[in-house]
């Protein structure tokens, strides 16, 4: 079978971070013969090799390309030498930390397929990162630089169609870290017949970056990287579009993230003051040559002052801005989570703060032209200039995976509301996000329900410049609502509040003694005509399948009975009564039984079966007997003891 993916790996000294990327390499659905792996190996030492050609000598997938070390340490070389190696018919790059989704190279190779696409954009998911959200909102057969976000992913993990590669000579520029990746993935959409997108699932996982290895991709800003870098993706830019409004579009981006971004907040404020004023020196040079005067007036207004400021060459203001945009935050109020009809719905309100508290504004949107005067003349224009936006903001409700960090959007409905300041200042509002999110299991990750596991909910608002994300919450620990457990989909779902943040978060077919199946009381059981009904403290807003097991007191055979969880929580099952004679039954109840790795959850009654029918009675505590048992033998010898010691 012809080779439809080359995943290009660069490696060097592999040790056990590359374990789980070569796992998740193996173990893809697509046909083994259909793919393959080639490990690029930048002159790793004595051990590595040995280790690699063991791996392809026991896999037929796995090729090895050895060459001389690269000498900046840099992945560019060693992925230029996987493209010459290669043979599929797209090829795939895959940093050696990083693992992908089980199902990445067939989904991606399908849809590229039948998109007829160039460059095909898989979701990615990045812990400790901020992963693009408008560009995965939903799936894009056809996505270009003057309709999608594409610049939001310039990540050279994508699979890219081998025949382009080789019509175009794209490659990446050598000697490079970050910078060389984006002047790839620009010029590869610039090129492109085709890009398509495909959101539905999160294809690479990205490591966390919590080492300096070459391979890892770094956070640079033009320090790092040199203005000459920005410069040739400026470059790349001009070279392949024509003068208007694509290009410009494309001019902002790199101004707004890699010149105005790195001269802001703390990101900036935390640079020795030496790197601080290398980094706004050249920030400033690449503005005042390629941008010219009015250089960001189309950008958003906190980013539109950094321009105007860096482009006058004024550090020092730049230097007090953002000192003044370190104390903006946003805080998010959670002020109702409950259930309705399968759906939690989440009711909240969103703010920016400043300094701890509530941000004001001025009411009066009127705003001079030109940069700025001072300190307070930049604050007044971005407040003015915030409000005029304000109308069209939205907060976004990402349900996000704790271990794997991908994420996922769910519907929101607002209001928004300009209120006076908290001080009686007619002068000042504050701006207020008044949100309603609906949360259903069923199609809350791509259509399709979360898997089981551990989800937390976080709240993000882009306004005024600022993107901001926080977890939902915190909650009052008293008062806040306590939504109980659903079973939605097949799947068991406990919303519950944090302990060490008390924000909002989902746990997924883990919970158990925190469902409340222990509060069942003697009133919600009851026993009729041979079939048992239990009232659980559950959301179940249709009818689901469920399994009861009775395990006897004494060693004997269990009893499974399948049994319906009705709309409203009853529990109702048929009993073997003939069966069950002559003996007490535990009970424990398995709430979704199409789920792989059943789970059963111990029920606070018991069932005492004999001739005069069913007993509901207190289920027996598990080494009760043997406790009462040793607690009558310690008195027994207390009072023995005594005697002996008076007879003596």
């Amino acid at each position: 079978m012809p080779v439809k993916v080359s995943v290009i790996v660069p490696v060097h000294d592999p040790g056990p971070r590359t374990e789980a990327c070569v796992a998740s390499l193996l173990g893809q659905s697509l046909a083994p013969d259909a793919y393959e792996i080639v490990f690029v190996d930048d002159g790793s030492g004595d051990t590595a090799p040995g280790l690699l050609h063991a791996l392809a000598a026991r896999d037929a997938r796995v090729r090895v390309v050895r060459r001389e070390n690269s000498g900046d340490g840099g992945p560019a070389e060693p992925r230029n030498a996987g493209i010459d190696a290669a043979r599929g018919e797209y090829v795939m790059f895959v940093d050696d930390g990083d693992r992908l989704g089980a199902e990445a190279l067939e989904r991606m190779h399908s849809y590229g397929v039948a998109n007829h696409a160039d460059v095909v954009v898989g979701r990615t998911a990045a812990p400790g990162h901020e992963a693009p959200v408008e560009l995965f909102r939903a799936n894009r057969p056809r996505a270009g630089l003057a309709d999608a976000p594409l610049l939001d992913s310039l990540t050279p993990h994508q699979m890219f169609r081998r025949a382009f590669l080789e019509r175009t000579g794209l490659r990446f520029a050598e000697a490079r870290h970050r910078a060389g990746d984006e002047v790839f993935v620009t010029e590869a959409y610039l090129r492109a017949g085709n890009v398509c997108v495909l959101a539905d699932y999160v294809c690479y996982h990205q490591a966390r970056r919590d080492d300096a290895r070459p391979t890892a991709p770094r956070r640079t800003g033009p320090a790092d990287t040199g203005p000459t870098s920005v410069r040739e993706a400026l470059d790349v830019v001009e070279r392949y579009t024509a003068p208007g409004p694509l290009r410009d579009g494309l001019f902002r981006r790199w101004l707004r993230v890699e010149l105005v971004e790195p001269l802001r907040g703390r990101r900036f404020l935390d640079l020795p003051e030496e790197r601080r004023r290398e980094l706004f020196t050249q920030v400033h040079a690449v503005i005042v040559e390629r941008f010219g005067p009015g250089a960001g007036e189309s950008l958003p207004p906190a980013q539109r002052v950094v321009a105007a400021l860096a482009a006058e060459g004024r550090y020092d203001d730049v230097v007090a801005f953002a000192r003044w945009e370190s104390a903006v935050a946003l805080a998010v109020h959670p002020e109702d989570v409950a259930w309705r009809d399968g759906v939690l719905r989440i009711a909240f309100t969103a703010e920016l703060t400043h300094d701890g508290g509530p941000m004001t504004f001025p009411s009066t949107t009127r705003s001079p032209a030109g940069p700025p005067r001072d300190l307070a003349d930049a604050v007044r224009r971005v407040g003015a200039e915030t409000v005029e936006q304000f109308e069209h903001a939205v907060p976004d409700l990402l349900l996000r995976e704790r271990t794997g960090a991908a994420q996922h959007l769910q519907p929101v409905e607002v209001v928004r509301e300009t209120v006076p300041a908290d001080d009686g200042d007619s002068d000042r509002v504050r701006l207020v996000l008044r949100a309603a999110a609906a949360l259903d299991p069923a199609t809350a990750v791509s259509a399709d329900a979360p898997g089981e596991g551990l989800w937390d909910i976080w709240v993000r608002v882009s306004l005024g410049g600022w993107s901001k994300e926080v977890r939902l919450g915190p909650a009052a620990r008293h008062g806040r609502p306590v939504p109980p457990a659903a079973v939605v989909a097949g799947r068991v779902v406990l919303p519950y509040w944090t302990e060490r943040y008390a924000s909002l978060a989902l746990d997924v077919g883990h919970a158990t003694t925190r469902l409340g199946l222990g509060r069942v009381a003697a009133g919600d059981v009851d026993v009729e005509d041979g079939r048992l009904h239990v009232d659980l403290p559950l959301h179940v807003p249709e009818s689901a399948d469920a399994v009861l097991r009775l395990v006897p007191g004494k060693p004997g055979a269990t009893w499974e009975v399948i049994a319906e969880l009705c709309p409203g929580g009853r529990l109702t099952a048929g009993l073997p009564v003939d069966g069950l004679r002559g003996a007490t039954w535990p009970t424990s109840v398995c709430l979704s039984p199409d789920v792989d790795g059943t789970r059963f959850h111990p029920l606070p009654f018991a069932l005492h079966v004999d001739q005069d029918g069913v007993l509901v009675v207190p289920a027996p505590q598990p080494g009760g007997a043997r406790h009462l048992a040793r607690k009558v033998r310690r008195t027994l010898y207390r009072v023995l003891g005594r005697g002996t010691t008076h007879g003596g």
